[in-house]
């Protein structure tokens, strides 16, 4: 029997493979969700650079924001990588959601992204 670890580190890898895949070249916006907090970051893989980064614990959002975990913190943020990430040049990128169900929070941020200007 798998443990939860192993089951969560199996379904990133799947979602990475697929990911990789069908990136063709194209950078990638990875997501990491914590109980408290939510962290967004566009990596060129072909480089191996981080183009732009957003997250709750940033001063000008910290402030702003009720809590770190919910939808409003989470569009928060993707706003901000999509500004940041256009502003440096990038409007494409495919989606990494890691081990995370595209519900929620994730979900939020994807949306408030695209409005953002990224297209995936």
């Amino acid at each position: 029997m798998a443990t939860t670890n192993q089951k969560t580190a199996k379904r990133k890898a799947r979602v990475r493979r697929t990911l990789k895949k069908n990136a063709s070249g194209r950078p990638r916006l990875s997501i990491h969700r914590s109980s408290e907090h939510i962290y967004a970051q566009v990596i060129d893989d072909v480089k191996g650079v981080t183009v732009a980064a957003a997250s709750t614990l940033e001063k000008d959002l910290k402030g702003s924001l009720k809590t770190g975990a919910d939808k409003a913190a989470a569009a928060a943020v993707g706003r901000l990588v999509a500004e940041r990430a256009v502003k440096a040049g990038i409007k494409d990128v495919v989606f990494d959601r890691g081990q995370f169900l595209f519900h929620g929070r994730v979900k939020a941020l994807a949306d408030a992204a695209r409005e953002g200007g990224l297209n995936f």
